[in-house]
């Protein structure tokens, strides 16, 4: 082998020698061929890839907007195999309710390419309830699909701590909830609180022979109710089933508790809720909790509640959530599958919740609560000075321990909710009615501010009215078959309520051109118009462009379509009272804790000036004073001899479905500086005539006020006595 590679070399070496001894060639020029100056375009088939951040970017969008469906169809074949779209939604609202997530934004930071796949660079801000807020980076894995970048999905592009199936635990700490006070709780005595409690039950099977009305006096002092009121609790039970009398609280039962035991017929159940005292003082005012529901169980969880809590469902309750719930304490742990806790993300500390102590004078209230009796109506009763509304009654009422006490049944809570006469719904904000005459003060308003009338002006007030072509109009006095009331000026006008006058006033303004005049004014009263209270209410209806003559002279007397609420008709009253300030009306006085500086205090806030000068607000004022003082006043009869200063007017409101509302509203012109004056309206529904069953309420609410609570101001017309309902007769 090594012999035959020294021949090839030989003779490559030869070859190169005999080569360089060879003579060289002419060689002929050639012509240099001509080089083009640009080169063809290729023809190269290849598609635009779309740009990643913008395809990350559309899915982060969608998930701050929470549309998971949308991100789901964004997920790329391989994922949807891996996560249902259900799994995919609930991971992502799991995550949400475990952060207490409120809201969350997003920063692309960067991001690599290659020819199908991708990575996205991301930052997350999560705004929290709970937490503060929390920034995590993570990366976003995509994949090209159809010519589109598709995500490919799992839990770390939520937290980079979720990875390998790494879960979020939340630990909830719950702060008792806030009381609710009076504006007389001295002593801390609170209408609404935390409590040990106390069922109180008859079985009437179980009541020994000759121990009834024992039992019955026995638990009538103790709940503060009448005997009469006890027996109707258990009089349709069966024997041996039980009927919830009322929630007492612990300390109550123990003081009585050898007493309540000694009886056979008589039960208790301990519990330890939410608790309203007294059976519900401003049940309407202060309102109720219900469990949470389970339509807004994510809404909550996500505000940091476990979902096992009261929420306040109606009235305070509601509208001070914020202030009542107090700030949740939480700690969020990452788990591994395990179960064994991997780190701690985020911690919060409780924070005690706020007490809300009410304007609502608890006396005032329970008396006036024990006046009403079968009446359904309602009663307000405000500061004239400065919008605080000190008593609210709503006639039935209701006992809110019903949706706490583990006693209750479906039946029990179904007497509530269920009730023909609608006891839960709060008559004195939320019930609208045609105001009746009580109305005549703003048409006596615009009569005066449009400059037709003035308050001497005299009208001849007949029994029958016949201005309008094709109507006939008959006065009060014509039903009751007294003679006409005569002559009169406009004060006296409303002083005899004469609707003739009042029909007039409207005729002749529509005439004269002014057609909007008497809405005008009401609205500039507050009418038609939510007060700004704090618990529901409904502004009722104040049509402003009155289509007719008819309409327009209906208005005048408060009928047509005119609706207001005994919550808006006492706040224009009180304006009058004190010289034209409209005030917002208002149930609470201060939130905060006992003993440290409050985070809310009241101050009056005016709403506006009525529409009317300080002239002509004196001359009503001295007419609704006639009502009372002057002996032909439709109310004289109910205050001679009265003690006390005060200006009102009657009301009675047709009712198209049966008999006349009554109304009565007025004000008291005392100037005590130790005793605001006050504001009051009283509407009785299907009652009859204002001055004689709705004035007698006034009457009494004035009276108990002044004299803190010690005089009741007289027997009401369904009472046998105060605060004891007339026996129904027996028929022969």
């Amino acid at each position: 082998m090594k012999r035959l590679n020294k021949v090839l070399i030989l003779f490559v070496c030869l070859g190169i020698a005999l080569s360089a001894c060879k003579p060289v060639a002419t060689v002929e020029p050639t012509e240099v061929p001509t080089i083009p100056t640009s080169l063809p375009t290729p023809s190269v088939n290849i598609e635009t890839v779309p740009d990643v951040e913008e395809a990350a970017k559309a899915y982060l969008e969608l998930w701050k907007a929470e549309d998971y469906a949308a991100m789901y169809a964004q997920l790329s074949r391989l994922s949807k195999d891996a996560f249902t779209q259900e799994d995919f939604e609930a991971s992502l609202k799991d995550t949400a309710v475990k952060l207490t997530m409120q809201g969350m934004d997003y920063q692309i930071l960067s991001s690599m390419l290659n020819l199908t796949t991708s990575q996205v660079s991301y930052q997350l801000d999560y705004e929290t309830a709970l937490l503060g807020n929390i920034s995590r980076q993570t990366i976003m894995n995509l994949i090209l699909e159809e010519n589109q970048w598709h995500i490919q999905w799992d839990a770390s592009m939520m937290l980079p701590e979720l990875a390998n199936g790494n879960y979020l635990e939340l630990v909830i700490e719950v702060p008792a909830r806030g009381n609710i006070y009076a504006s007389d709780a001295s002593d801390n005595y609170p209408l609404v609180s935390f409590e040990d409690a106390v069922t109180l039950m008859v079985t009437p099977g179980n009541i020994e022979e000759g121990t009834e009305n024992g039992m019955v006096s026995l638990l009538a002092r103790v709940l503060s109710r009448s005997e009469d009121s006890i027996r109707e609790e258990y009089d349709d039970i069966s024997d041996y089933q039980y009927a919830i009398i009322g929630d007492i609280t612990a300390e109550t039962a123990n003081e009585y508790y050898d007493r309540l035991s000694n009886y056979a017929g008589i039960s208790m159940t301990n519990f330890r809720s939410r608790f309203y005292h007294d059976g519900g003082i401003a049940p309407h005012v202060t309102g109720y909790v219900l469990n949470v529901p389970v339509e807004e169980l994510e809404y909550y969880q996500r505000l940091g509640y476990t979902g096992d809590e009261k929420i306040g469902a109606s009235g305070l309750e509601a509208w001070g959530e914020e202030y009542l719930g107090g700030t949740h304490g939480a700690d969020l742990y990452v788990k591994d599958l395990q179960g064994q806790v991997l780190t701690k993300i985020a911690e919060a500390d409780a924070k005690p919740a706020q007490s809300i102590y009410t304007t609502i004078n608890s006396q005032l209230q329970y008396w006036l609560q024990q006046s009403l009796g079968d009446q359904v109506g309602a009663i307000v009763v405000m500061e004239r000075d400065t919008g605080k509304v000190i008593a609210m009654v709503s006639n039935p009422g209701f006992d809110p321990n019903v949706f706490v006490g583990p006693s209750y049944t479906y039946y029990s809570i179904a007497e509530v909710t269920q009730n023909p006469f609608n006891p839960m719904y709060n008559r004195a904000a939320q019930g609208v009615y045609p105001p009746g005459s009580v109305f005549k003060i703003v048409t006596m308003a615009a009569a005066l501010e449009t400059g037709v009338f003035t308050k001497d002006y005299p009208y001849f007030c007949d029994s029958l009215w016949y201005e309008l072509d094709g109507w006939v109009g008959k006065d009060w006095t014509y039903d009751k078959g007294f003679g006409a009331s005569g002559l009169l000026t406009l004060q006296q006008g409303l002083m005899r309520s004469c609707n003739p006058w009042f029909w007039h006033i409207a005729y002749t303004l529509w005439n004269d051109g002014y057609r909007t005049a008497l809405p005008d004014v009401a609205y500039g009263f507050g009418l038609g118009e939510n007060t700004g209270i704090e618990i529901p209410e409904f502004q009722g209806n104040l049509n402003r462009e009155p289509t007719d003559i008819n309409e327009y002279v209906q208005m005048a007397i408060g009928q047509s379509t005119l609706q207001n609420s005994p919550l808006q008709i006492a706040n224009f009253v009180a304006a009058i009272g004190n010289g034209g300030t409209l005030h917002q009306p208002t149930v609470v006085e201060r939130i905060g804790m006992t003993g440290q500086d409050p985070v809310y205090e009241f101050e009056p806030k005016i709403l506006g000036q009525l529409p009317v000068t300080t002239e002509n607000i004196e001359s009503i004022q001295e007419a609704m004073i006639m009502v009372i003082r002057n002996p032909s006043g439709t109310a004289n009869f109910q205050f001679r001899n009265y003690p006390y200063n005060i200006a009102g007017k009657t009301g009675t409101a047709e009712n198209p479905m049966g008999t006349s509302h009554a109304w009565f509203a007025g004000y008291t012109y005392e100037n005590d500086p130790e005793k605001p004056d006050i504001a009051i309206a009283v509407i009785l529904e299907n009652a009859g005539e204002g001055s004689e069953m709705a004035a007698p309420l006034f009457r009494r609410a004035v009276s108990l006020y002044f004299t803190d609570n010690e005089s009741s101001g007289g027997t009401m017309p369904w009472e046998e006595s105060p605060y004891i309902p007339a026996q129904p007769e027996e028929e022969e």
